[in-house]
């Protein structure tokens, strides 16, 4: 099975193409590393895959692997209608997970051309690729944000997400009903994945994980939102990977809709203080805490119903947040503090 998966340098992305590969499955990345956050890091997680940096900085070139015979790289958008098709046509992919996308509920209202162009008329290409090229499945990201400021907990995917408050939601919604249309007319299996504040070693930049540790050891403030009452159901990228896999692995599930949407989270939520009290155990130092208002887009909590995931796909989360928080402190130490001194 060859499988291409976008947003391969992007933190989701990254590690689940290091899980294929090392079960053995033929790997095509995708990425346009774009200068959302650092692309050092995007470039560092390519090189833990084996793809030479200088090489994959390269437009529309493929990158063989050093490390894994069976991955390739190629630096390119989804938005391009003219070179996409041909690597569909050149690799004949069986299945897609596409977790490529301009990422940030905040950045949204900074930038919302960006949300258009990456989120939506990129899918909307993919769609195509995947219906020209005889794809059999594409799992695709979309996020607990739909939910919007949902009162009932947990979330359940049979709830309305009809209200997005941030344009980064209503661009996950509008791929959920994309990919719904296209199962219907073209008859190819399409499953969307709402993820719940994936966190863990080699994460994004922009999340509270990230900037918390890294403003706590700078001696910084850190920035609590709502006067810290927020809960969020955080989910470590292990078990979200696991998650994929079973997905990409059950494919064939016979009870399985030939369009799908499940949530996958932990389904604890955690409070924003006792996460940042986490953090400060592990990192041995008190944070300084400016306290601030909601921000707008924001919601208050998530919650995830993983029930259909369990009963379709066995998906059982395993990593509780003490474990995760240090298990991401352990990378931070080892990625920026160690080799800085």
């Amino acid at each position: 099975m060859k499988i291409l998966v976008t947003g391969a340098a992007g933190f989701i992305g990254f590690h689940l193409t290091e899980n294929l590969l090392q079960e053995g499955y033929e790997v095509v990345g995708l990425d346009n590393i774009n200068d959302y956050y650092d692309v050092k890091l995007k470039y560092d997680r390519l090189k833990e895959l084996g793809v030479n940096s200088d090489e994959a900085s390269y437009y529309s070139s493929s990158v063989d692997s050093l490390k894994y015979p069976n991955f390739k790289f190629i630096n390119l958008n989804l938005q391009d209608r003219k070179v996409l098709p041909l690597l569909f046509k050149r690799e004949k992919i069986d299945v897609v997970c596409n977790l490529a996308a301009q990422a940030g509920v905040r950045y949204s209202l900074e930038n919302p051309e960006a949300y258009i162009d990456s989120n939506v008329v990129a899918f909307a290409n993919l769609l195509e690729c995947c219906r020209y090229h005889k794809v059999k499945h594409l799992i695709y990201a979309s996020s607990s944000s739909v939910y919007g400021q949902n009162d009932k907990v947990p979330f359940s995917v049979e709830d309305n997400v009809d209200h997005p408050i941030s344009l980064y939601a209503a661009t996950k919604k509008s791929n959920e009903l994309m990919a719904y249309t296209y199962s219907h007319l073209y008859k190819f299996r399409t499953t969307g994945l709402r993820f719940f504040t994936v966190y863990g070693p080699w994460g994004r930049p922009d999340m509270a994980m990230f900037l918390f540790t890294d403003s706590i050891i700078k001696g910084e403030s850190i920035k609590v939102f709502n006067e810290g009452n927020l809960e969020r159901d955080f989910t470590y990228i292990k078990d979200i990977v696991d998650g994929v896999m079973e997905v990409i692995k059950l494919e064939n599930n016979s009870n399985v809709d030939n369009s799908s949407l499940y949530n996958i989270g932990n389904s604890k939520p955690v409070k924003l203080l006792d996460f940042i009290s986490e953090i400060e155990e592990n990192l041995g130092l008190e944070a300084k805490k400016e306290m601030l208002p909601m921000q707008p887009g924001d919601v208050n909590r998530t919650w995830a119903d993983i029930t259909s995931l369990q009963n379709d796909f066995e998906y059982y989360p395993k990593t509780g947040i003490a474990e995760g928080v240090k298990r991401f402190i352990d990378w931070y130490k080892e990625y920026y503090v160690d080799r800085d001194n």
